[in-house]
């Protein structure tokens, strides 16, 4: 998809990394996974952030996310900028995924998350339909239930307060950051 989207063939690609045009073609195809050292050549010759793709390296997408083009929500050249850090807190050996913890800044998720209480979020997780996520639409950062509904894209807050939120393809800057784990902890 990036490499597309940049409009570099993949003789180019395969000349910018020194890497085996088939070989290429099978990292594209999902056939293979490339090395580290190779996924660090094709980044810089695409000209994006190494670690971001890191975070999905071993994902496969189920045919759903494939059906919903997921990957085009799956932000390749963002990161998420953070204005508060309060310390460390633990990760649970149960969710040997998450990146970081985040603390949620409303109520839209009550009664299942309170406000002011930490989530785990894994980064750029492909989402399945009822995940809950944290997403950025048209630069607000949003954690909400990630539906799939006929052919629609729909975010869901737990609090019947909230309206659904239909992401519209065309003229909405989505992205998904990543998936949120159901453990959690209150903020004390």
């Amino acid at each position: 998809k990036i490499r597309k989207s940049k409009n570099i063939t993949l003789t180019e690609l395969a000349n910018l990394t020194g890497i085996d045009i088939g070989h290429l073609s099978h990292i594209e195809n999902g056939q293979r996974n490339p090395s580290h050292k190779a996924l660090k050549a094709i980044c810089k010759a695409l000209d994006v952030p190494y670690q971001q793709l890191m975070y999905s390296y071993d994902k496969t997408l189920n045919s759903n996310q494939l059906e919903y083009g997921i990957i085009n929500h799956i932000s390749c050249n963002k990161i998420l900028a953070v204005d508060k850090i309060s310390g460390f807190i633990d990760s649970p050996s149960n969710i040997p995924n998450s990146s970081i913890a985040i603390k949620i800044n409303d109520d839209s998720m009550e009664p299942y998350m309170k406000n002011k209480a930490y989530v785990y979020v894994e980064f750029n997780a492909p989402l399945n339909n009822n995940d809950i996520g944290i997403f950025s639409l048209n630069d607000k950062i949003l954690i909400r239930k990630f539906i799939l509904d006929s052919g629609n894209i729909i975010l869901r807050a737990e609090n019947q307060k909230y309206s659904d939120i239909y992401i519209d393809n065309e003229n909405d800057n989505f992205y998904i950051i990543g998936k949120v784990f159901n453990n959690f902890i209150e903020n004390t």
